[in-house]
């Protein structure tokens, strides 16, 4: 029988995927660069190996697939996609579809398409969002491509997606690079979200001395109230674990450096393209990059002692201050989708995708359902931050949020995340900044030219023009 789809890269993502499908009733032929790979793959895929098929070349696997074929690529970005596709166009037809199935770059998506739509092979990127466990069981599914394309294996999609309410949390978002774009800017909230849990714990432990079992219970108190979403919950059973070997918790023998896949950085080079700051994700990729250089920060801390102690405020303050900084992120990420969808003219439907992200992507969480309903009703200022909805969380957690980071600031304790959340908010609420005086200064070094607040026009100056120097 031959197979309905085909899957190429046979990792944590790409395993679980294919195990899901077949699972979901479909024929799946897989193929892996390292055949012993597939080997191993298809002698545990246990009660699924009926629908599994096994090819050894790009060659064994085109000929196993229906036609037209529909190929799903799950490898690292960059060139490994192009090496995965140029391995396969060989044997392709035209109509033939690709799917691109990674975490890539947007920009490669959109550059792959056209390269591909002048050969006569259909393809889209679709991002994929819950890890080893959502691919397996159900993730968030972000489509980008064409709307006809996508029909082809809509079916397949849908079924393997997870389901919130019973619909499944998969949708095709926009043309091009859009489905990669939406993941991307996913994966920029989820490192804002990662980092700011992060550094409540660390005031936890350093500022209120408090254990990883005691900070366990009182996350998982957090997690059945308004911070309920997935990453509070497994920070709860990540605090909780016990290292089998030591004893010890097991968050104290992890070593103290996070890495990162590039996903981070794209969202703030986007961004910055499209005249934005994500001054939550920039806080957090620069965290994780601080944090792989542990020589250099234990030379800082010999010279430079800690500053003397500061308790944190109270668990309740933190909570409320960890919900603010997160609804601050999740605004961030929507103004820069929304300019994004301006910009490339994707008409992205931001409701919608808080709604696929309600279940099976990481960043699941309780305020999504509210943060689709408040972009329905339309947002003021197309800020998430000004809408009713959160404006009334927002004027209770700020507070909290400020005695936070000033806490942290007093202690000694990094909070570059938190701290820029409330730095964004503070700017965002302000009706008169301080950004005349950077103006004032361009025009007195550059004759720039600015405004003024009391006439129209753009080209005045200051009476520095003939100064010297």
């Amino acid at each position: 029988m031959a197979a309905r789809i085909g899957l190429v890269g046979l990792g944590t993502m790409g395993a679980a995927l294919a195990l899901n499908i077949a699972e979901k009733g479909f024929p799946v032929a897989v193929h892996n660069r390292t055949a012993a790979v597939t080997r191993e793959f298809l002698a545990a895929a246990g009660a699924w190996g009926a629908r599994l098929s096994g090819h050894d070349d790009p060659a064994g696997l085109v000929a196993a697939l229906d036609r037209p074929r529909a190929i799903l690529i799950m490898v690292n970005a960059g060139d490994p996609v192009d090496q995965v596709i140029g391995s396969l166009l060989p044997h392709l037809a035209r109509d033939d579809l690709l799917i691109d199935g990674g975490n890539a770059d947007f920009n490669d998506t959109r550059r792959r398409e056209a390269e591909l739509a002048a050969k006569g092979i259909r393809f889209f990127g679709m991002g994929v969002s819950g890890g080893e466990e959502g691919a397996r069981h159900g993730p968030s599914i972000m489509v980008g491509g064409p709307a006809a394309t996508y029909e082809r294996v809509r079916d397949i999609v849908e079924a393997i997606a997870a389901r919130y309410q019973g619909a499944p949390c998969a949708a095709h978002l926009g043309p091009d690079g859009a489905g990669h774009f939406v993941k991307t800017v996913h994966n920029g909230i989820e490192y804002g979200d990662m980092q700011m849990i992060a550094e409540i714990w660390g005031l936890l432990r350093d500022g209120a001395g408090m254990a990883p079992a005691e900070a366990a219970g009182l996350f998982a108190v957090w997690d059945e109230g308004p911070l309920k979403s997935y990453l509070v919950e497994i920070t709860a059973k990540v605090l909780a674990a016990t290292d089998p070997e030591t004893g010890q918790p097991m968050v104290s023998v992890i070593a103290d450096r996070a890495g990162q896949k590039g996903t981070g950085r794209w969202t703030l080079i986007e961004a910055l393209k499209l005249g934005l700051s994500l001054t939550t994700v920039d806080a957090a990729v620069a965290a994780r990059s601080l944090s792989s250089d542990g020589a250099r920060r234990a030379a800082g801390q010999a010279l430079f002692p800690p500053a003397v102690a500061v308790a944190p405020p109270a668990a309740d303050d933190l909570a409320r201050a960890l919900l603010a900084a997160k609804i601050v992120a999740y605004d961030q990420g929507l103004t820069l989708l929304a300019a994004a969808s301006d910009h490339f003219d994707w008409s992205l439907d931001l409701a919608r995708i808080a709604g696929i992200w309600r279940a099976g992507c990481i960043i699941r969480s309780a305020l999504l359902d509210d943060i689709s309903s408040a972009v329905r009703t339309g947002l003021p200022q197309g800020q998430l931050i000004f809408s009713p909805a959160f404006a009334g969380h927002l004027k209770d957690g700020i507070p909290a949020l400020r005695r936070t980071v000033a806490a942290a600031a007093m202690g000694g304790h990094a909070a570059p995340a938190l701290s820029a959340a409330l730095a964004y908010f503070d700017q965002l609420t302000r009706a008169r900044g301080t950004a005349d005086l950077i103006q004032g200064q361009r025009d007195f070094f550059g004759a720039h030219g600015f405004e003024r607040t009391d006439r129209p026009g753009t080209d005045f100056h200051g009476p520095w023009a003939l100064a010297p120097g």
